[in-house]
């Protein structure tokens, strides 16, 4: 069975050079497989069209209906550019955004899954901040699943839901497009629930309850993400002191950028480090290894209890001369 298997993807292959595109098989954490009927998506990335320098890119769900059309400035990992579109899998809108160098800018909508419109959002174009509760954005819009406004303008109350919009997660006013007076709501998979207190889209205070009693209180923000001790300088420091370059690799002169995705315990210690972007099994093998000897992080924390975070990180492997 393994000779049918491969002629089909060195096809396939020879098929996506053939037309200038490139095809990727993606699981919906990012990890890239070698089967398609192992991917939850996929991504296909096509040359620029006329007059523009962006690539195309178009996903698909497995069963061949539209996941995504959108342009990317890069093509692996991707850099969003100008407009993007998301479909649900029954093949409703789920969002329209723009993007510059893979940010959020202008205005932004999402939609519930049968097709009207839930949120209406304006990112700003530039590095100011509009919001710094987690998106630096203004709400405009707000929206029942029948149509009804709930925000118009930037002013009204917003009701927040699940991925799957069948559980309210959290609500409160928004004034002038931000957060402002008591918010509550509960997220099911860290079993808490929450009182958050904003005034101009700034958290106050926040207290939350877990399941099992225990009470937090937290200022600022209530999502805080894990740390290398140092900082990102700090990490790279790390990994230029303990990488050793693999001889056969040296040798052949073979570099690249080994994409990992771990997770930061609640104590800080990285664990299930995998390879999400290969380069070679030798590079693959230093990476893995370096990361799983990392000292401690600090941990994230969401509602000042700390979580685990999944992570995502590049190893570059370059050689001088070259």
């Amino acid at each position: 069975m393994k000779l049918p298997l491969t002629f089909t993807f060195l096809f396939i292959t020879s098929l996506c050079f053939a037309q200038r595109q490139n095809v990727y098989f993606l699981k919906n954490n990012g990890k890239h497989v070698d089967i398609r009927d192992s991917a939850d998506y996929i991504r296909i990335i096509r040359e620029p069209d006329s007059g523009t320098v962006f690539f195309n890119i178009l996903e698909y769900y497995p069963n061949g209906k539209i996941k995504t059309l959108g342009k990317t400035s890069t093509i692996d990992p991707i850099t969003l550019e100008d407009q993007c579109i998301t479909y649900f899998k029954n093949s409703n809108k789920e969002s329209v955004r723009t993007y510059k160098k893979g940010r959020q800018i202008n205005n932004a909508y999402d939609y519930f899954p049968n097709g009207k419109l839930y949120l209406g959002r304006e990112f700003p174009d530039n590095e100011s901040p509009y919001n710094d509760f987690e998106g630096n954005y203004l709400l405009t819009d707000c929206l029942d699943s029948l149509g009804t406004a709930l925000i118009v303008n930037g002013n009204g109350h917003y009701v927040g839901y699940n991925n799957d919009f069948k559980k309210i997660t959290e609500e409160g006013e928004i004034k002038n497009g931000k957060r402002e007076g008591l918010w509550k709501g509960r997220f099911e998979d860290i079993h808490t629930r929450f009182e958050e207190n904003y005034s101009n889209g700034q958290l106050i205070s926040g207290t939350a309850t877990l399941d099992d009693g225990k009470v937090n209180t937290y200022a600022k923000t209530r999502s805080v993400p894990p740390q290398f001790k140092g900082g990102v300088q700090g990490f790279g420091r790390y990994l230029s002191n303990h990488i050793e370059y693999p001889p056969y690799a040296r040798q052949n002169n073979i570099q690249g950028h080994v994409v990992l995705t771990f997770v930061v315990e609640k104590t800080g210690q990285v664990s299930e480090v995998k390879v999400t972007k290969s380069v070679s099994r030798e590079l693959d093998a230093e990476a893995v290894r370096v990361l799983n000897a990392s000292p401690k992080w600090i941990p994230g924390m969401r509602f000042g209890s700390p979580v685990r975070v999944l992570y995502s990180v590049p190893v570059t492997f370059a050689l001088k001369g070259y």
